[in-house]
């Protein structure tokens, strides 16, 4: 689950790291109500949305008085950004960040975050800030050092050492990173969170250290022991498509292919998304209903993958073990049925009530397509939708 910049900065603030002062705005009429709680000539107002690149979108701006603020505000509230991570779709700006304005110094990069590779908490620290990371990384890999640290309680002083040694810091400024990296550590580890990341770190000209921007992401299965978090959700940045599904409990990702897929796994579901590519077309989502599924849970899931204006074909392919097949047909019968099913559905199934299963959608006087293997199924659909 991802957060706004605010939320973040609030947390960090919470725990003790150095961030600029500013306030959260939902329309434009707010500013002149908070904006005597900043004690700044100049100001930062950013565009709150989750996705990157905000500052080449238009998101960003440095005003230099209330006037501006306000003129600029009214501008990008309600305008839709579009970056490299918003997708040619956008994002709407609903709310805004308004912050004092820093005089900055220099600017650098400091993250941590979960590798599940080597099961590790990593932390990334460079000097290249307010840039790409993953264009740093592969146009200039020597500016970025990495750090891979044991789960525990704390963080070992040594292993602090040599995250914040490329920034070269006076010794005053030594304490203040010091104590960010431990923060950074306390709230990967209390909170659930995935990543962190603050980008830029800054150094102003007054010699302060200040997190100028912060990003936050924290592990959705994990969530239900964070209520606090949890309130910090906003679902109007989220897919409607995907937060449908969380209703239902179902593990679904919109991808831009045609064929729409429903299957019970995780590895199934890779596998049955890659012999649709092997075969010339692309999957349209991932979809895992899991292992027991309900008859409503199905119809869930159908109904999710016709929201789509982009499916021309469905493939259901179902191993029916905790999940019985019997209940996988009914559950797809009643929804094609309701949404007046238009477009080739393939169905196969094997275990669990497959026999029972296969004679539901036999006898459902809906045309659908059956397979004898998965092979067989991903031939026939990406065939039914030429």
């Amino acid at each position: 689950m991802n957060i706004h910049e605010h939320q973040a900065k609030e947390i960090l603030k919470e725990y003790g790291a150095p961030v600029s002062k500013g306030f959260v705005v939902y329309s434009v009429e707010e500013i002149k109500e908070k904006i005597s709680y900043l004690n700044s000539k100049s100001f930062v107002l950013k565009a709150q949305i989750h996705a990157g690149g905000r500052g080449k979108a238009g998101g960003v701006k440095l005003v230099k008085d209330l006037n501006e603020l306000e003129v600029e505000s009214a501008k990008m509230m309600g305008k839709k950004l579009f970056t490299h991570q918003t997708g040619p779709e956008g994002k709407k700006v609903k709310r805004l960040y308004v912050e004092e304005a820093s005089n900055i110094l220099k600017e650098f990069y400091l993250s941590c975050l979960i590798d599940r590779q080597s099961s590790k908490i990593v932390f990334i620290s460079s000097t290249a800030g307010g840039m790409d990371i993953e264009k740093v990384a592969s146009e200039t890999p020597n500016q970025i050092v990495t750090t891979k640290i044991e789960f525990k309680e704390k963080i070992k002083d040594e292993e602090v050492e040599k995250i914040i040694k490329p920034f070269n810091f006076d010794e005053e400024q030594k304490k203040v990173a010091f104590n960010l990296v431990e923060i950074l550590f306390k709230i990967l580890i209390q909170k659930d969170a995935n990543l962190i990341e603050i980008n830029p770190l800054i150094i102003t000209k007054e010699k302060k250290i200040i997190c100028l921007d912060a990003k936050m992401n924290f592990d959705d299965n994990a969530i239900f022991r964070q209520p606090e978090i949890l309130k910090m959700r906003d679902i109007n940045e989220e897919d409607p498509a995907e937060t449908e599904a969380s209703k239902y409990d179902l593990a679904y990702i919109k991808l831009s292919g045609s064929i729409g897929c429903m299957v019970n796994g995780a590895g199934l579901a890779m596998a049955t998304m890659d012999i649709i590519k092997l075969y010339g077309k692309e999957p349209a989502n991932f979809l895992d209903v899991g292992g027991g599924a309900s008859k409503e849970k199905v119809a869930a899931a159908f109904k999710l993958i016709l929201s789509d204006k982009n499916v021309k074909g469905i493939l259901i392919n179902i191993f029916g073990g905790i999940m019985r097949c019997d209940v996988l047909a009914q559950g797809v019968i009643d929804a094609a049925k309701e949404v007046n099913l238009s477009v080739p559905l393939l169905v196969r199934l094997a275990g669990t009530n497959y026999k029972e299963g296969k004679k539901i959608l036999d006898d459902s006087g809906l045309k659908i397509l059956s397979a004898n293997d998965l092979n067989d199924a991903a031939k026939k659909i990406v065939e039914a939708i030429k």
